[in-house]
């Protein structure tokens, strides 16, 4: 399972999850999952397609927004930002380590001036 850490009540961040993480993110009480990880960035990582099946057979509601390292941008922050608001919560974002999912969340909390 990946690590998971929470950055607000509503909002955690993880490393990289599996198809067979979404019944116990479930489980755990997650409503939505952010992917920001492009298909094939790494050999042997799970295809969006595949966690997108997974998270709704699960329940869960899934959005793709691949961020690629050190390229994110103020349009992929406003995006994110209107992912938050909208998703049932909480909710899990993801990428590799967990890194680009916390700037995106750190950089919406600047924009909103939290």
């Amino acid at each position: 399972m990946a690590q998971i850490q929470f950055l607000s009540p509503e909002f955690a961040v993880g490393s990289q999850i599996i198809p067979d993480d979404l019944e116990n993110l479930a489980a755990d009480g997650f409503k939505a999952i952010i992917c920001n990880r492009p298909d094939n960035e790494s050999p042997g990582q799970p295809s969006y397609a595949a966690l997108e099946a997974a998270a709704l057979a699960a329940g869960i509601q899934a959005v793709h927004q691949p961020i690629y390292p050190n390229r994110m941008t103020v349009a992929d922050a406003e995006s994110f930002m209107q992912h938050l608001e909208t998703l049932p919560k909480p909710v899990l974002a993801f990428c590799r380590t967990g890194t680009r999912s916390s700037f995106l969340f750190n950089a919406c909390a600047r924009m909103s001036g939290r």
